[in-house]
């Protein structure tokens, strides 16, 4: 009773920046992260965590109509972790390039996030949904590259890596990248921000993936459209693994449909069975 009663608090116009009822965000000793939670969840209940872009809020995500919206309906708890505003930065963002160290380890801070939320609200400790927004797509590209142990899977969308492009990642991943082809932003072949900072290619990224995945072919196996997304699939590839790519016409934003499209995918990955 006392998981419901949490369950329609979180869902609640007042409480959708608290922790599930509580006042704040919740915490742990490496940061904050904000929660919702779907009507009756349970040990089952699989979870989404989205990384917010830069100067993005864990509290405007779980607000966002395009994001928590479609999540909570299809039963599944979203968790939204908080960048850090470092000292003398403009506005607060990840620890995701490379060669550019802000303190915090944030692919051992989204673990302990999830981790805590797990025991703190009893969610299913085994099926976790990587995905984020730009400078937080950024972010999850490289946690795949370095730590795709610690994530069911991953869905970065309008987001992916910076030069200097790594080289090779560490094992097999089921990723699901998803680009405006109008991104003017972080267009799909990157651009100079500054002397130092230059984002990346989005096609280097999905050869780097499917070197990784062990592909058999550069080309996809599938290719589909539903919708403004026009779908790229390849399947012959490392087993367990899963990449697909999607294209939409608009430019630097979170698709309508983004959401269904990506749970769709990942609630029929191999080797992945979503219980709710």
């Amino acid at each position: 009773m006392l998981k419901i009663a949490l369950a329609t608090l979180a869902l609640s116009g007042p409480a959708l920046a608290d922790c599930a009822g509580t006042s704040g965000p919740c915490e742990i000793a490496s940061g904050t992260y904000n929660i919702r939670l779907p009507e009756g969840y349970n040990t089952q209940t699989p979870v989404v965590i989205f990384l917010h872009g830069y100067g993005g809020s864990g509290k405007g995500t779980i607000r966002s109509k395009k994001i928590a919206d479609p999540i909570l309906k299809r039963g599944y708890a979203l968790i939204a972790p908080n960048a850090i505003k470092p000292k003398g930065a403009r506005a607060s963002s990840w620890n995701f390039h490379p060669s550019y160290d802000r303190g915090r380890n944030e692919a051992a801070f989204f673990k302990q996030v999830f981790d805590d939320a797990v025991k703190r609200f009893g969610l299913n400790p085994k099926q976790v949904l990587l995905a984020g927004f730009s400078i937080g797509g950024s972010m999850v590209s490289y946690v795949a590259c370095n730590n795709p142990e610690n994530f069911t899977a991953f869905a970065p969308v309008s987001g992916s890596f910076w030069r200097p492009h790594p080289t090779k990642c560490t094992a097999p991943v089921k990723l699901f990248h998803t680009h405006g082809w109008s991104d003017t932003v972080v267009p799909l072949e990157g651009r100079h921000i500054n002397e130092r900072f230059i984002q990346g290619d989005v096609f280097y990224a999905l050869d780097l993936w499917r070197k990784t995945n062990l592909c058999a072919q550069p080309r996809p196996d599938k290719i589909s459209r539903k919708g403004s997304f026009m779908r790229r699939k390849w399947q012959s590839c490392a087993r367990g693994s899963a990449l697909e790519f999607a294209l939409f016409p608009g430019g630097h934003t979170v698709p309508k449909g983004w959401a269904d499209m990506v749970l769709d995918w990942y609630e029929n990955l191999p080797e992945t069975v979503v219980q709710k």
